[in-house]
């Protein structure tokens, strides 16, 4: 394989005008893929073999048999002619799917017969969670936070997304005497940031939340992960870092919700990791404010596919605009969306970013009443449960969330 053959498409045009124009870019952020098992050896032959050009500051990225780190630009082609070296990633930037409830899609009914995802934890990877009196009274569901941007060890959220999605799958409505709360309102939290002030991360970051949440899923009880978040599709899911570790996720008994992008209504528009063949890939509908289903429509924002692989995506679809949810005072959204505001503690977004969480929480309530579902399990039933809207597959998948079965 030569050495363009082993760089990422994004990472050579990157570096086509650098070479053009003989210009010099100092630094590029990259994600290296190893070829055999044995991650330890193979980084010290590619130390060794990139002498004088030290790897300093690198970061493992075990779950995919990978490193990130930043090298300058005129070694990428000698680091990609290592023979341990598999492929060279540019380090992709991930955003949150922002486009600036739960009786729509049965929940309520579920509740009402107990199914309010009570044993059942859910990892929200995004900004961060604010301990807002939804999630924290009576009793704290948030039990655990890790912060993989600015390492603070308490719960905190300065963007504001986060909390919002957070409130999307199991907020309880304490705040709103019932009125606002996610379909999971029993369930625990996990925070886990890996998206800055700005909402934005790379996939670096985000593969380190995910193999985070692997790692302690046994000891927190993890059974989903919720990534409202993404980057564009250049290469094949089988090629794309962040579906390699959605997916090695997923067969570690976790499912991994993801937002299908906010670049609709365009044909092949669906962003990583949303475009893995495994994971559950959720675009938005708009409910137009009424609990009926029937009267749903997909929204225009929502990214459509099939996928780079020409997968059909997305899975299901559920409410994604103008979602009442959790408040984060002062985050950056807080003070740059003020008449997005609802109240004290409520805000008002839109985006396949809220559709997800949504989902996560009504596979919480699933994993309630059926504790032994797999991932693939859980997918397979929300898809043959969910009710079509009339479009095509690749616009609705399956179609609208629906989990009114449990309540029979």
């Amino acid at each position: 394989m030569s050495n363009n053959q082993k760089m990422d498409p994004d990472l050579r045009r990157m570096l086509k005008p650098a070479h053009h124009w003989k210009r010099r870019i100092p630094l590029v952020q990259v994600i290296v893929q190893f070829k055999g098992k044995n991650q330890k050896k193979q980084l010290q032959a590619l130390k060794k073999y990139m002498h004088p050009y030290q790897l300093k500051n690198h970061v493992r990225l075990g779950l995919i048999r990978s490193i990130a780190v930043k090298v300058p630009a005129d070694c990428i082609g000698r680091l990609c002619s290592c023979k341990q070296v598999s492929y060279v990633y540019r380090d992709r930037k991930n955003r949150i799917h922002l486009n600036v409830a739960t009786p729509a899609i049965g929940a309520s009914a579920a509740q009402a017969s107990g199914w309010t995802g009570s044993g059942v934890t859910i990892a929200i990877l995004d900004t961060g969670i604010y301990p807002h009196p939804d999630l924290t009274k009576p009793i704290n569901r948030i039990v655990a936070f890790k912060d993989f941007i600015n390492n603070r060890k308490r719960p905190y959220d300065d963007n504001g997304h986060g909390t919002h999605c957070a409130g999307d799958a199991a907020g309880n409505g304490l705040s709103s005497k019932g009125k606002y709360k996610g379909p999971a309102p029993k369930a625990k939290l996990v925070g886990i940031k890996v998206l800055d002030r700005d909402g934005i991360g790379t996939d670096s970051t985000t593969i380190r939340g995910i193999d985070w949440c692997v790692k302690n899923k046994k000891r927190l009880g993890i059974r989903i992960l919720s990534l409202s978040l993404g980057g564009s599709a250049s290469v094949p899911s089988k090629r794309d870092p962040l579906c390699q570790a959605v997916e090695k996720a997923w067969k570690q008994g976790l499912a991994v919700v993801t937002s299908a992008g906010n670049s609709g209504p365009g044909r092949r528009t669906i962003s990583s990791p949303g475009i893995s063949p495994l994971g559950i890939t959720v675009g938005a509908s708009n409910d137009r404010g009424s609990t009926k289903v029937s009267d749903d429509r997909i929204a225009r924002f929502s990214s459509r596919g099939p996928t780079i692989d020409g997968v059909v995506k997305p899975d299901l679809v559920a409410p994604g605009t103008t979602i009442i949810s959790l408040r984060a005072p002062g985050s950056a959204l807080d003070q740059t969306e003020k008449s997005s505001r609802k109240g004290r503690w409520y805000f008002t977004l839109s985006g396949t970013s809220m559709s997800t969480p949504i989902v996560a929480g009504t596979a919480a309530q699933l994993l309630q009443k059926h504790r032994s579902l797999t991932p693939n399990q859980v997918k397979r039933l929300l898809k043959r449960r969910a009710l079509s809207l009339g479009a095509n597959q690749n616009t609705q998948g399956s179609g609208a969330v629906d989990v009114r079965f449990l309540a029979r």
